[in-house]
């Protein structure tokens, strides 16, 4: 059975991206143009994607990509469409509030795609897999731009026991979740879902829609360490976990020969709020124009429903607790994936569809291979490669894990070893565990791991712990490891980096929510010394940390501006920071890479950006991707880099590493990643 059918325009999605302006030193060659990919996002309820995946939403809208929002619940919460400070004398009607907020999400896209709040949409019911109906909305003036409507009971709570919501599915609290169908869906028969028919009816948007790129929220948002309430709302990160699960599924039901690769991008929720902002004041405003829209400021009937045209519930304060300011991802954030080995050859390592792809190119001009998937599910959407001692690459992430019962949740740091230095095999993946003690506990809330090798060729895994501290562990001179240690640290967010300094000795590095805290060896071998002050201002999630200059150099963004930021730390005396300088940028937000003398990131608009050069003006590439970009030192005098499209695509280039070079044009690696 087709799952979800929306007409030719679902079937016929198409386009390419918009051009970049500016200068653009870092073009795509003629022949390889990227793919604009198909973006799948999936939320909770009408308006996370606004708050929390917005500037990315619009940018892909911009660029012309086939975009889906998918939404879980139908968001009726108590039903009440009015301000807070009139909510006490307006009636409730939850199917009514549902359809006002399906009214304003679909004013916020039309504004985005076509300038025109009340463009017209195709409003069609759909069957689902999983025994339901599903209501489809598909974008007349840009049929690229689709909504699917699931429209589930939400919990109404952000962390209170509800057992009728996604949590309690989940556990197993209520066997089946109702239904809550808005006052104008096309939708009229009521249905339920058990757990597996959530699950079955997201594989069948999956299957539908083909995405190169899936987009969901945080499954593991934490909790406060003092109160241990949730950080984000339980529809957010369990309507994540059924989102995992789907994936999970679509992936193992569908062969790869049969759809594209896709690649995943997780964001954090409500406690954007709490960090520094990462936006510059017009992508600021920009976010907030969209939510203003959507919580219907003017009041004017302009969808032409008596439910109302948006969220009045949000008009007092559109901009939420700050979270128009700030887009941050959960995971995905590391650079150090693209490395080179001793014959100059390069190994890239991204997770695609649930596994660690590897694309190899041997030597310096030899062709590239892959992707090819190592063994192995589950793997979280971040890997980091270092290389050992004997020049053996080995490559770590996280991986989930669901087990029999709710409760059984885990992620674990794993790890894989090439065989030989320079072999295409890797062996099986091995687990360091976790430190945390229960999903219950922090809900599994660990790091990516940061991994770096100290002069005794010891290598090192680092992650932040759900209490907000850092753990580690080292491997011992048998090959075994020592346990997880606990090195203290508070307030830690985002996930730490780790490099070696000139004289082998590791440095840990790690943002807080006001600066970011340090520590270091006092000589290679020896234990990490104690958590260190810096003196650093705030500063954006992401860090990026490369041994170079004698010590450790480390990029990170200032907060609402977008502008890269660097700083040398080193360890003689004790961790020690010298001279910041502020490297302009083109704005944007996200990890930044850096090797040699280029140095790139995310721009403003959601292209990559770099800079070749001190001094010199930065360039916009078309390259929309995924997660971070990565560079590194292929010889002694280039520099490569590289990013996964959001057609899940190798892209590639290289420069000279000289005070006048320029990057070579993009080079995509294998075929296209499109719809068979």
């Amino acid at each position: 059975m087709l799952v979800l059918r929306a007409g030719t325009a679902v079937d016929g999605l198409g386009g390419s991206p918009a051009a970049p302006a500016g200068p653009d030193p870092a073009v795509v060659a003629a022949d390889a143009v990227p793919d604009p990919g198909r973006v799948v996002q999936i939320v909770a309820h009408p308006d996370d994607d606004l708050y929390f995946m917005n500037p990315d939403l619009r940018y892909s809208i911009s660029a012309g990509h086939p975009v889906t929002s998918v939404y879980l619940t139908a968001g009726e919460a108590d039903g009440v469409n009015a301000t807070p400070s009139k909510g006490a004398s307006a009636a409730p009607d939850k199917p009514a509030y549902a359809e006002a907020r399906q009214n304003g999400i679909r004013a916020a896209y039309a504004q985005m795609a076509t300038g025109d709040r009340s463009s017209a949409w195709k409003r069609t019911v759909v069957p689902t897999r999983g025994g339901g109906h599903a209501e489809v909305d598909v974008l007349v003036a840009n049929p690229r731009v689709n909504l699917v409507w699931l429209q589930l009971r939400e919990a109404g709570h952000g962390y209170a026991d509800v057992p009728d919501s996604l949590h309690g599915l989940w556990d197993g609290k209520v066997a089946r979740l109702e239904s809550m169908l808005s006052s104008g869906t096309p939708v009229k028969q009521r249905f339920a879902y058990s757990k597996d028919q959530v699950v079955q009816t997201l594989v069948g948007v999956l299957e539908q829609y083909t995405p190169t790129t899936v987009r969901f929220q945080d499954p593991t948002p934490g909790r406060y360490p003092g109160n241990r309430q949730y950080t984000d709302h339980q529809d957010h990160f369990y309507g994540a976990r059924f989102v995992q699960l789907a994936t999970a599924a679509y992936a193992k039901a569908v062969d790869a020969k049969d759809r594209p690769h896709f690649a995943v991008q997780n964001y954090v929720g409500y406690f954007n709020g709490s960090l520094p902002s990462a936006l510059d004041p017009r992508e600021a405003r920009e976010k907030l124009d969209s939510l203003d829209t959507y919580a219907w400021l003017d009041r004017q009937n302009h969808c032409g429903s008596d439910a109302g045209c948006g969220d009045l519930k949000v008009a007092d304060r559109p901009a939420g607790n700050r979270w128009t300011d700030s887009i941050n991802y959960a995971r995905g954030t590391g650079t150090n994936w693209l490395t080179s080995d001793k014959d100059h050859g390069l190994w890239a390592f991204k997770v695609l569809d649930g596994q660690v792809a590897v694309w190899h190119r041997p030597g310096p001009v030899g062709p590239w291979r892959g992707p090819d998937l190592l063994p192995g599910t589950g793997m979280d959407p971040s890997a980091s490669a270092v290389t050992l001692a004997d020049g053996r690459i080995a490559v770590f992430g996280t991986r989930t894990s669901f087990g029999a019962r709710p409760a059984d949740y885990r992620r674990d740091v794993v790890y894989a070893v090439q065989k030989a230095p320079g072999a295409d095999a890797f062996g099986e993946w091995q687990s360091l565990g976790t430190p945390e003690t229960a999903d219950e506990a922090w809900t599994s809330d660990i790091s990516a791991p940061a991994v770096s090798v100290d002069g005794t060729g010891r290598p090192a895994v680092y992650v932040r712990d759900g209490a907000h501290s850092l753990r580690g562990r080292v491997q011992r001179a048998d090959g075994g490891w020592g346990p997880w240690e606990n090195h203290g640290g508070e307030d830690l967010h985002g996930a730490p980096v780790t490099a070696t300094d000139g004289s082998g000795r590791r440095i840990v590095l790690a943002a807080t929510s006001k600066t970011v805290v340090g520590w270091a060896q006092p000589e290679p071998g020896g234990p990490l010394g104690r958590v260190t002050a810096t003196g650093l201002p705030d500063t954006t999630l992401p860090l990026t940390a490369e041994g170079r200059e004698g010590g450790v150099r480390l990029w990170f963004r200032k907060p609402g501006s977008g502008n890269v930021r660097t700083a040398l730390m080193t360890a003689d005396g004790g961790l020690k920071v010298n001279h910041m300088t502020d490297l302009g940028g083109l704005n944007g937000f996200g990890s930044v890479t850096a090797s040699g003398h280029v140095l790139a990131g995310r721009t403003a608009g959601g292209q990559l950006g770099a800079e070749v050069g001190p001094g010199r003006p930065w360039g916009r590439s078309p390259l929309m991707f995924v997660g971070a970009p990565s560079s590194t030192m292929t010889g002694r005098n280039v520099v490569s880099l590289a990013v996964v499209g959001l057609d899940a695509r190798l892209y590639v280039t290289s420069s000279a590493d000289a005070p006048d070079a320029y990057l070579a044009p993009w080079q995509p690696v294998g075929p296209r990643n499109a719809k068979p």
